[in-house]
């Protein structure tokens, strides 16, 4: 049996082929989508009124070609119900929410930041350096899927200093701003925790914008890579080993466009 992390490597990789289809059903009385897409032995399916966000489920076959045939089962099952192919469904500007039964999934992100993003510790939620593996990014993702449910406009780029001040109730947030190490060491000494967790919900709250949006606020990006490499700085103070995943994190933000 593969493990946790081998089953999310393999997602990962096979996830731009990926086979999805959009069908949507209208009449008088209604007017709604289903989404299909399936990679391996994994499919999710994403439904509700056309132009929602809708519901998403993930479901696990024993083997991929179980799961090609419970896809196909599931196509032929709502063609028979009247639904028809949608050519016109926007998938990049669509909104991408994870299945709360499942948790993160490289199938319930945007398409742009699974195939940008395709590292899997960005779907390791044990990983404390991963944007969603420590509490406070994962706390992050789902306050910001819920908010985002609510108001498809929200502020991503203010949500970090709310997040910290409002939601959690903390004195300070610490805009990651002046990164110097003179300014970080300061701060580390009267607000480790404060700063720690500035800097955690920052760069949290840009990988989210782009896992659900697929794309995120410059000035949010500038802020949440000035958050990893101060945490990089907050690291190596604390007598802590040079960290790989953040490094990776900080080239792969810098180069998403």
């Amino acid at each position: 049996m593969d493990s946790w992390l081998t089953q999310r490597a393999r997602w990962v990789q096979i996830m731009i082929n990926g086979t999805a289809q959009v069908y949507r059903y209208a009449d008088e009385k209604s007017d709604k989508f289903w989404r299909i897409e399936y990679a391996g032995n994994t499919l999710v399916v994403n439904y509700g009124k056309t132009g929602a966000i809708g519901k998403y489920q993930i479901k696990e076959c024993d083997s991929d070609e179980a799961c090609e045939k419970e896809a196909k089962k599931f196509i032929a099952s709502k063609v028979k119900k009247g639904y028809e192919l949608y050519p016109d469904f926007d998938a990049d500007n669509h909104l991408y929410m994870d299945d709360s039964e499942m948790g993160i999934h490289p199938m319930t992100a945007h398409p742009k930041f699974r195939t940008h993003f395709n590292d899997e510790f960005y779907y390791d939620c044990a990983n404390e350096e991963a944007p969603f593996g420590s509490d406070e990014g994962s706390d992050t993702l789902d306050m910001l899927e819920e908010y985002v449910r609510k108001d498809k406009s929200f502020n991503f780029t203010v949500s970090p200093e709310e997040q910290i001040e409002i939601d959690w109730g903390f004195e300070t947030y610490h805009p990651p701003i002046d990164i110097t190490r003179e300014t970080t060491e300061r701060l580390l000494k009267v607000d480790e925790m404060c700063l720690t967790q500035s800097d955690m919900v920052t760069y949290a709250t840009a990988f989210s914008q782009i896992k659900i949006m697929g794309r995120v606020d410059a000035e949010l990006k500038e802020m949440a890579i000035n958050a990893m490499k101060r945490k990089v700085i907050t690291d190596e103070l604390q007598g802590y080993g040079f960290s790989e995943t953040l490094a990776k994190m900080i080239k792969d933000l810098e180069g998403f466009k």
